[in-house]
C-alpha cells in the first residue's frame, strides 16, 4: 500500500533544512508520496527511512544507465503527460549494423554515427547508441564487429543475437560499457542474466504478450537482477501505440513494477515512410530506445526535432543567456538589434541578420524564455527592462552607435526606451523576423 505524505513525513528528519529543494519536510513528503521526488534528495534521511521509503519512493519507471561513464539514462518517469510535470529522459536513438555487411560499409556507417551532429536552438543533438545484429552466423565475426563499433564510437552497443554463446563473447569484449544484451526470454534468461551481471550490461527482456512479459521481469527481479529493458512484440502500428500506452499507464497509475521499465523497439519494415512513422510513434508514446535500420540523416532531422519538442520541459522554455551577441564580426559602429532570450526567437532573428550580409550586435535581455509578445505582456520586455539590461552589460561602452532596432510588435515601447536610454534613437523594425533582411538592406544599405 502506498504511504501518504503525513506517514512519510514521520520518517523524515523534520529539520525543514530546504536542502532537498522543498520549503518544509512535509512539502518534500508530499512530493515523495506523489512520486515527484526521490528520497536521495534528502541529505539527512535515516537508515530506517531509507529502508521503509526506499522502494516506496522509487519512480514508477525504473532508472537505467548506459555507457562507460553512465552518461545516458532512461526511465525515472513519474507522469503520463509532460504538461503534468515533464518527461525526464528522452528517447535514445540507435543505428543498426548487421555483422554480415562488409567491413568498409560497417566502418563508413560507424564514422557517420560518430560524426553526426544536428544543431537545434542552441543544442547539439547526436546519435546515442549503436546496434549490432548477429546475422553472419559466425560468433567471432559478431564479436569483432561489436568491439569495432565500441572502439570507433564509444557509444553503448545493443547486442542482438539468438546465440547465447555469441552474446557471451561479444559482451565480454565490451565489458564495463553498460551496453544492452537483447533479448532475454523464458528459455534463456538465466544464462543471459549471468552474462549481464558479469560484464556490467543491461538486459532486454521480451515475451509474446504483456502478461508473460510482466511475469518474466518479475522473475528476473526476484532473482536479484533489475537493470532491465522491455521489448513489446507488436504486429501493427495501432498495437504498438496501444501496448506502449497500457504498459506506461500500469506503471504510472497503478505503480505496477513488472511493467515499470523503459522499452526498446527495433524498427525494420523496409519502407522509409513507414519506419519513420513507427519511430515518431515511439517518441510520442513513451519509447525508450528506438533502433533505426540504417543511417539516414534526412530521417534523423525530423525525428530529432520532434524528440526535442516532446522532451522540452513545458514549464522551462529553451532560452539563451542574456547578453549582447555578435552576429558576424561587428565593431563599435555596427547596428544594434534587440530581441528576447527565447531560443527560437533568438536563432530566427540572428539568422535573418546574418543572411542580410551585415555584421551587427544582438542584445538579449532576460525574458525568462518568453517570445516577444508574451514577454511584453508579462512586463519582461519593456523599455525600462531593455535599458536596464544594456546598462548592466556595460554595452554602451562597447559601441559608438546610438541606434537600436526593436521588434515591430512592440513599437509602443520606443518612447519609454528612449527615455531610459538618453542619447539613443529607437528604430522600429518589422514584426516578423522573415522581413528583417529586406528591412536591413533598406535601413543600413552602404
Amino acid at each position: 500500500m502506498a504511504l501518504t505524505g503525513l506517514q512519510i513525513q514521520k520518517l523524515l528528519p523534520k529539520t525543514n533544512c530546504k536542502e532537498c529543494g522543498s520549503n518544509t519536510c512535509l512539502a518534500f513528503a508530499m512530493k515523495l508520496a506523489s512520486k515527484k521526488a526521490n528520497l536521495s534528495e534528502c541529505p539527512y534521511a535515516s537508515e530506517e527511512a531509507k529502508q521503509v521509503l526506499g522502494a516506496a519512493s522509487e519512480p514508477p519507471v525504473k532508472t537505467v544507465q548506459f555507457g562507460k561513464e553512465k552518461e545516458l539514462k532512461l526511465g525515472d518517469e513519474t507522469v503520463l503527460y509532460r504538461h503534468d510535470k515533464t518527461f525526464v529522459n528522452h528517447t535514445l536513438f540507435a543505428i543498426n549494423i548487421d555483422d554480415s555487411e562488409n567491413t568498409d560499409t560497417i566502418n563508413t556507417t560507424l564514422e557517420s554515427i560518430k560524426n553526426y551532429e544536428l544543431e537545434r536552438v542552441g543544442e547539439t543533438l547526436t546519435i546515442e547508441m549503436v546496434s549490432v545484429t548477429h546475422k553472419s552466423g559466425d560468433s567471432k565475426k559478431f564479436t569483432e564487429v561489436v568491439k569495432n563499433a565500441w572502439d570507433k564510437t564509444q557509444r553503448p552497443i545493443i547486442l542482438q543475437s539468438t546465440d547465447v554463446e555469441a552474446l557471451k563473447k561479444a559482451s565480454e569484449a565490451i565489458k564495463g560499457s553498460a551496453s544492452v544484451i537483447a533479448y532475454a526470454n523464458k528459455d534463456n534468461w538465466k544464462e543471459l542474466k549471468e552474462i549481464a551481471v558479469e560484464n556490467g550490461h543491461i538486459l532486454s527482456v521480451t515475451a509474446p504478450n504483456l502478461n508473460e512479459l510482466a511475469s518474466l521481469t518479475e522473475t528476473i527481479k526476484n532473482d536479484g537482477f533489475n537493470d532491465l529493458l522491455i521489448n513489446f512484440q507488436t504486429g501493427s502500428l495501432a498495437e504498438q501505440f496501444q501496448t506502449n500506452t497500457i504498459a506506461r499507464r500500469m506503471a504510472i497509475k497503478n505503480n505496477y513494477k513488472p511493467l515499470g521499465y523503459a522499452s526498446i523497439k527495433y524498427i525494420q519494415s523496409g519502407d522509409l515512410l513507414e519506419e519513420t512513422v513507427i519511430a515518431l510513434t515511439e517518441i510520442s508514446k513513451y519509447g525508450g530506445i528506438c533502433v533505426l535500420p540504417a543511417f539516414n540523416p534526412a530521417q534523423l532531422v525530423s525525428l530529432m526535432t520532434l524528440r526535442l519538442n516532446i522532451f522540452t520541459d513545458p514549464q522551462k522554455p529553451i532560452q539563451v543567456d542574456p547578453k549582447a551577441y555578435p552576429v558576424g564580426e561587428p565593431d563599435k559602429k555596427s547596428p544594434v538589434f534587440v530581441t528576447t532570450n527565447f531560443s527560437l526567437t533568438y536563432f530566427l532573428v540572428s539568422g535573418e541578420i546574418e543572411n542580410s550580409g551585415i555584421s551587427a550586435w544582438l542584445v538579449v535581455p532576460q525574458c525568462e524564455g518568453m517570445s516577444v509578445l508574451t514577454a511584453w505582456a508579462a512586463g519582461k520586455f519593456s523599455g525600462a527592462s531593455i535599458a536596464s539590461a544594456i546598462k548592466e552589460m556595460n554595452f554602451e561602452d562597447q559601441v559608438e552607435t546610438r541606434e537600436i532596432v526593436i521588434p515591430g510588435y512592440v513599437s509602443q515601447i520606443s518612447g519609454e526606451l528612449e527615455e531610459n536610454l538618453p542619447g539613443w534613437k529607437v528604430l522600429v523594425g518589422p514584426q516578423e523576423a522573415a522581413d528583417l533582411e529586406s528591412f536591413i538592406k533598406v535601413k543600413f544599405a552602404s
